[in-house]
């Protein structure tokens, strides 16, 4: 039996997410003063404060999410927990990654944060408002919704950009194609089929221009292999070279998140905990839809933090 560490991904962000850890940690408040410093403002102030449509805007929720994550894991570290002998995986959704990889040692933290905020620039920049749109389809089979973005590809690209387990799938591409395959969805018998508030349409082909600037700026940082193996993204399998790892990286822009799948691989392999590290508690609810066998753990309080060092240094 063996435990891993997971790191949530857009969408799991909140005004005062952190702000607790920063008040009771000396290392959480470092953390978040580094990635200010990183990136040349205050996004802690952003996060503490809001308002809450400034810090949705993805070039600030990336680092943000990332920055509570990594002040979750100095504070753990400082308590004693060592991830390489401690934890057995890392893995994270879409951003999430970045923030797994920090805390496995390939990259330095304020390399992180200026990644991620250059992969929400890009990914922002890569489609013109309005062109992109992404929906989520819950209660069809992968299959099928493989089969209704392909009928629905003349009028553009469309694709499956999650697979969240659960029977929830999310698609994403030209909004003609996406619109057209989620009223396909519901013909066919889907639960729902909801089109998102979102700002583009991630893990599709139309962020090409993106996985472009990411490979540019990946290329540019210092990279180290992981202490622990990631589960990456496109793979939902384990990596621990660091050039691979970048490749995959600038893949997951255009690629699909494939979660289930990694949650899957994870009770294959003997792993019975996911502590999700970070804010919200989006991934352990998902845990739980995906395999029973596995436990999700949410820690992003001073309490939470607490007991994990309780059961992982007894």
């Amino acid at each position: 039996m063996s435990i891993a560490f997971t790191f949530p991904g857009q969408g799991s962000q909140a005004v005062g997410m952190g702000k607790d850890l920063a008040e009771a940690f000396p290392e959480a408040a470092a953390v978040f003063a580094e990635v200010d410093e990183a990136l040349g403002e205050k996004l802690s102030h952003i996060m503490w404060d809001g308002p809450e449509e400034t810090l949705t805007l993805t070039a600030n929720a990336q680092p943000a999410l990332m920055a509570v994550s990594m002040a979750v894991i100095r504070v753990l570290e400082s308590r004693g927990l060592d991830i390489g002998s401690k934890v057995s995986f890392v893995a994270g959704h879409s951003l999430g990654e970045y923030s797994a990889l920090c805390a496995a040692g390939t990259f330095s933290l304020a390399d992180t944060a200026r990644l991620l905020r250059i992969r929400g620039n890009a990914m922002q920049a890569a489609v013109p408002v309005g062109k992109g749109a992404m929906a989520a389809i819950i209660g069809l089979e992968h299959a099928d919704v493989e089969a209704i973005c392909r009928e629905s590809s003349s009028l553009g690209s469309c694709q499956i950009a999650n697979d969240n387990g659960g029977g929830q799938l999310v698609i994403s591409g030209e909004k003609p194609a996406v619109e057209k395959a989620a009223a396909l969805a519901t013909e066919k018998g889907a639960k729902r089929a909801l089109m998102l508030p979102v700002s583009a349409p991630f893990h599709s082909a139309l962020m090409t221009p993106a996985a472009e600037a990411m490979r540019e700026a990946l290329a540019t940082v210092g990279k180290h292999d992981p202490v622990v193996p990631v589960v990456a993204n496109v793979l939902a399998a384990p990596v621990r070279d660091a050039v691979e790892i970048a490749r995959l990286l600038v893949e997951q822009v255009t690629g699909p998140v494939r979660w289930r799948e990694t949650v899957e691989w994870f009770a294959a392999n003997d792993v019975t905990t996911l502590y999700e590290i970070g804010s919200g508690k989006v991934l352990t609810g998902l845990a739980r839809r995906i395999d029973k066998s596995v436990t999700g753990i949410a820690v992003n309080s001073p309490a939470d933090i607490d007991a994990v060092l309780a059961v992982l240094l007894a």
